[in-house]
């Protein structure tokens, strides 16, 4: 694992006795979402970068050979539209020479990934339904949207047994459906039954209606999947007022603190998602941001007050992955620094020893996958209740998530059979 500077040593050689100050920086690239709706999935990413090259350059910088270099965010929107999305990763790559990519990925990042591709520029997403065999160089290190949602599932299985009856909705995008077929492949796994699902897309939807929908069919739990924060808080808040005190599930619980305000203490009691803040006792120890995550957290805290997401330590943890490949390699040459994480087959992530997987689901093995929390509102405050085991989760049951997926039309083979084109519950037949 490659998890400490002692253990980068040790594959790379000693450390150079002179180390020179390079006066170019290494450039990064980050193609998010920065505006509009889906701006709380890349703003508060790109926060987390500004520090994590911050601690990077107090330190020196990154080494390569006997130099020092300095690291530089540069960071475009990619919420403007198709085209500018696909001339910003022009630029970024051939002006500014920029030697990692940081992604959200899905829709935000469709209009940029075959360029990217062609040019074999090394790329991270959150969203590993973007991998397929058309692209090698593009990796999800940090997060496997949306495999993990199983471990709260398992979770409340194991918490609550009584409890069999779910209504859970979903948005229709590549945010959405994935976990939509997540979700019901977790449920099924605990013989729980759906009694409700609906859809809706991102940009039209009635939480207070879709809530009464919902409700109409008696569910003893509610899930959001993986709505949007904004949606999550309308959902949430429309449960507490229509009266449900049950569990709620959810992927993300951002800025969970208003939602505490706005409902009760005792109803978010029940609110089960992914996303740990990073002072979380649990988190004590573990081998990430030069093994301080609650430094990292009380930083990001108090230059960025009340901006903590989801998202806020992703595209760093991936970066931290990249840093300590690069450094082993000894360049910060794309393949090469590819080469450097994937080899051995796994790696230290954020929660713990991980494996490069995704054959079965995504056609390439380039998506990390370990552990993953299961986080619970407790006494007002969000504390990691479990860590999960994601792969362990997948031996088990792996055939029924790739049953879900395809009824969904998500499996890498449909997608590649389409042309490149997905259409929302498809549900084609892989291609001969």
């Amino acid at each position: 694992m490659q998890s400490s500077l002692a253990q980068r040593l040790a594959l790379a050689g000693s450390l150079p006795r002179n180390l020179r100050r390079s006066a170019g920086p290494v450039r990064i690239g980050l193609l998010a979402p920065l505006s509009g709706p889906s701006a709380p999935w890349g703003k508060p990413g790109l926060e987390g970068c500004q520090i994590w090259a911050d601690w990077v350059n107090e330190q020196g910088g990154l080494i390569l050979g006997a130099q020092r270099r300095r690291v530089e965010i540069l960071a475009r929107d990619a919420a403007i539209g198709p085209d500018e999305t696909r001339m910003a990763a022009m630029e970024l790559v051939e002006r500014l020479g920029v030697r990692v990519m940081l992604t959200l990925g899905g829709d935000s990042l469709a209009p940029a990934l075959p360029w990217l591709m062609t040019r074999r520029v090394l790329t991270t997403t959150l969203l590993p339904f973007d991998l397929s065999p058309d692209t090698p160089s593009l990796i999800a290190p940090a997060e496997v949207h949306p495999i993990f949602v199983v471990t709260g599932v398992e979770w409340l299985a194991e918490a609550r047994p009584e409890l069999r009856r779910v209504a859970l909705c979903s948005q229709e995008d590549m945010l959405g459906l994935p976990s939509l077929a997540s979700y019901r492949a977790a449920f099924a796994a605990e013989n729980m039954t759906v009694v409700s699902e609906l859809r809706y897309p991102p940009q039209e939807c009635d939480a207070e209606a879709m809530v009464t929908a919902m409700l109409a069919q008696d569910p003893e739990v509610l899930c959001w999947c993986s709505s949007e924060p904004h949606m999550v808080h309308a959902l949430t808040e429309a449960a507490f007022h229509a009266g449900f005190r049950g569990p709620i599930l959810s992927a993300t619980g951002d800025n969970y603190h208003r939602l505490v305000a706005r409902t009760s203490v005792e109803f978010m009691q029940d609110f089960t998602f992914h996303f740990p803040d990073f002072d979380d006792p649990a988190l004590a120890g573990t081998a990430f941001f030069f093994r301080q995550p609650a430094a990292f957290h009380a930083a990001y805290q108090q230059r960025f007050p009340g901006h903590w997401s989801a998202v806020s330590w992703e595209y760093a943890a991936a970066l931290d992955l990249w840093h300590q490949a690069v450094e082993i390699a000894g360049t910060t040459e794309p393949l090469s620094v590819l080469d450097s994480m994937k080899r051995g087959g796994q790696m230290m992530q954020v929660f713990g020893p991980a494996r490069w997987y995704g054959e079965a689901l995504f056609g390439i093995d380039n998506a990390l996958i370990g552990n993953w929390p299961v986080v619970r509102v407790t006494d007002g405050v969000a504390r990691i209740a479990s860590f999960r085991s994601v792969l362990g989760w997948l031996d088990r049951h792996e055939a029924r998530l790739l049953h879900e997926m395809e009824a969904l039309g998500l499996l890498w083979q449909q997608r590649a059979g389409m042309g490149g084109k997905w259409l929302p519950g498809a549900g084609i037949s892989p291609p001969a």
